[in-house]
């Protein structure tokens, strides 16, 4: 735009000469002088603000970054609202510096008397309190803390190993609910067990018996409640009950003497039984978290009601949020990187989720059902829906637009790509994309918002041919990757997918937009070059269809999950050179299997983001049958640390995206039963 309003001046100039209009040809000659806005050209402005500085007018300084806020920076998003404010420091630091390198003090002192009341408050401004100085109060806090800590960590374990006195009137005066009965598939006698058995041992950190038997949620009346366990006031309000229960039970034939006496006195007979029992049931304990987790739900049955945890997740579902749990049995504690604030439910889909994910500014969510509804909707401050859209035509993908970011891209099984306003609520405009590919797979907006990147696949299915030895080999679907213009609503480029065309199920973009990563139907990944339109690098990267792809934090390296269950980092320096390689289950990489009571069973293939980082790179969330699962990147052979399971979840999760755009992230995780679950975490400094 600044290029075309130059030319424009010296058009206008030229015909002002031929007329010989030289006195309205000086009063435009001024006019351009004292232009502030400079045709909107960045050289023109940054040269502007170098005459301020080297004439040391602070006042023109001053104006003039008040003019350009008013004009250009208002109108920007607030997301860009503190680096205009850091641009701003930075500016007036820069004329400070100037004055004192120049031995202009009286410029220094100048611009200290006039700007000391507006800088005061302001932290940039401040200068940092010496260590040295601080040193006593930070060792004070740090001991308070240290000695607090200490204090909460003993009352916890007192909390736990108090042993619970059993009042025998209470007990007879007080029924079992209806909606607690058979709460526990070991029966009432196992639960008034555990509560008389707090006090065998302490050598072992306490584990709560309800957190590895009873899975957390909701459920109708007369089945098993789930989250028993989630906090010591509702645990002990199972055991009395179940206790109650027992004793109500026992209360038909009339007892004796001997158990009268036997119960008050708590006689070495009792113990020897309940020794016993105890034996017992850590062994049926044992059994039943030796069974592997089911991958789906309906299936479960009436053994939903035990729902064993995976080992080395139990504990920390159920664990209040910021205390520390146990890594297994007779492991030391270990501090969890993130405290999950909260978890809520987004109900409003009534079939399995395809995509599900946040738009730039962390504010809108954009979710796509397999029956073609998407919902957009916002979480904060609370959860609200803001658009319905329903499509006649199957829809198969979604990506938001980042400039502006209230866009978003949906792409249909029938060759087309719309452009949806969601303020609006309306259609901006439909592309159409390709008649012998109507399958949009992904999408994928530039960082810079000018252009979009388009995979549109054919709609046969993968076919085999034999080879020579007589062995089927499967050939992927053939695919096109395009790239769109957002403007002019064209196609600019079509890419070259060596050795042939191939569907590309993956598609992301690094920081800036660059470089773009695809991963394809025939398990290889493919790095192109975004501003010489061609292909970087490719390798084959998994045995089968690659499933999801990302740059890293630093984006020197790039990470996939393929049809193999397998999650890698690849350097994109050292083409298919392997930096760490982990297995997943199949419950994190799909396909996903959704069973019930009656041969119902439902398969499908991932689509949406199969994993999404946190904002500083060190951990990955992934998909799982129950919930989300959190890990801990340690690089190297030391693989995968599961560190937070998110749970909350009776389908298997198919789809997940890490928000970090505000104060807490937010993990959401998407099922097949149509649930989407908002984690609040907030991550713990070490």
């Amino acid at each position: 735009m600044g290029s075309a309003v130059e030319r424009m001046d010296d058009l206008v100039k030229e015909y002002l000469i031929y007329r010989g209009f030289t006195s309205t040809l000086k009063h435009l000659d001024s006019e351009i002088k004292v232009d502030k806005e400079k045709g909107f050209r960045v050289d023109k402005i940054i040269d502007q603000l170098q005459q301020f500085m080297q004439s040391y007018d602070l006042s023109a300084l001053k104006d003039y970054w008040g003019y350009l806020d008013r004009k250009l920076f208002c109108r920007l998003e607030d997301v860009y609202r503190p680096t205009i404010n850091k641009l701003r420091t930075s500016l007036f630091r820069y004329y400070l510096v100037y004055t004192v390198q120049s031995n202009r003090m009286e410029k220094t002192q100048e611009f200290f008397q006039k700007q000391a009341l507006e800088l005061q408050g302001q932290p940039e401004w401040l200068l940092p309190l010496p260590v040295l100085l601080s040193f006593d109060s930070e060792a004070q806090r740090t001991v308070g803390l240290q000695e607090e800590n200490e204090q909460l960590r003993q009352m916890l374990f007192a909390r736990q190993a108090e042993p619970r006195p059993r009042m025998e009137e209470e007990m007879v005066h007080h029924k079992l609910p209806s909606y607690v009965q058979n709460m526990d598939r070991l029966g009432d006698t196992e639960l008034d067990l555990v509560s008389s058995q707090r006090n065998v041992s302490l050598a072992t950190p306490s584990r709560n018996f309800f957190s590895t038997f009873l899975p957390q949620g909701k459920r109708a009346p007369g089945k098993t409640p789930q989250g028993a366990g989630s906090s010591p006031t509702q645990a002990s309000m199972g055991r009395r009950d179940a206790a109650a229960n027992h004793s109500v039970k026992s209360k038909d034939p009339p007892p004796s003497k001997d158990t009268k006496m036997a119960s008050s006195s708590g006689g070495a007979s009792d113990q020897v039984v309940r020794q016993r029992r105890h034996q017992d049931h850590e062994k049926q304990r044992k059994e039943l978290l030796s069974k592997p987790v089911p991958q789906n739900v309906e299936k479960r049955g009436e053994g939903a009601d035990a729902d064993p945890h995976p080992e080395g997740t139990g504990d920390a579902t159920d664990s209040p949020p910021g205390q520390t749990r146990a890594a297994g049995e007779g492991a030391g504690l270990v501090e969890q990187p993130f405290i999950k604030l909260s978890q809520e439910e987004y109900g409003e889909h009534h079939s399995s989720i395809m995509h599900c994910r946040v738009d730039c500014s962390g504010r809108r969510v954009a979710s796509l059902d397999v029956d073609g509804v998407i919902k957009v909707w916002s979480f904060n401050p609370i959860m609200q829906t803001k658009a319905t859209i329903m499509s006649k035509s199957p829809l198969l993908s979604l990506e938001w637009a980042t400039k502006p970011d209230r866009l978003l891209l949906l792409g249909s099984g029938v060759g087309t790509v719309r452009l949806y306003d969601t303020e609006a609520k309306k259609n901006l405009y439909e592309m159409a994309i390709d008649d012998a590919h109507p399958r949009i797979l992904s999408l994928a907006c530039s960082p810079s918002g000018t252009s979009f990147v388009c995979s549109a696949a054919a709609h046969s299915s993968r076919t085999s041919s034999l080879t020579e030895g007589g062995s089927r080999v499967l050939v992927p679907v053939s695919g096109q990757l395009l790239l769109w213009d957002t403007k002019t609503v064209k196609q600019q480029h079509q890419f070259s997918l060596e050795p042939g065309p191939v569907a590309i199920n993956c598609t992301a973009f690094n920081h800036n937009g660059n470089l773009l990563v695809t991963g394809a139907a025939d398990g290889i990944i493919r790095l192109f070059d975004m501003q010489r339109y061609e292909t970087a690098m490719s390798w084959k990267a998994h045995d089968g269809e690659v499933y999801s792809v990302e740059f890293s934090y630093d984006e020197n390296t790039v990470f996939s999950i393929g049809e193999d269950s397998k999650f890698i980092q690849w350097n994109i320096h050292r083409c298919g050179v392997k930096q760490s390689e982990y297995s997943l289950p199949q419950d994190a990489t799909g396909p996903f299997v959704l069973s019930g009571y009656s041969g119902y069973k439902q398969v499908q293939v991932p689509h949406g983001r199969l994993f999404a980082f946190d904002s500083e790179g060190q951990h990955v969330l992934t998909c799982s049958s129950s919930g989300g699962l959190i890990y801990r990147l340690n690089g190297g052979e030391n693989g995968l640390e599961n560190v937070l399971p998110l749970g909350g979840h009776k389908a298997p999760v198919v789809t997940v995206d890490w928000c970090s755009a505000v104060d807490c992230g937010t993990c959401l995780t998407a099922s097949m039963d149509g649930k989407i679950k908002l984690s609040t975490l907030l991550a713990q400094k070490s």
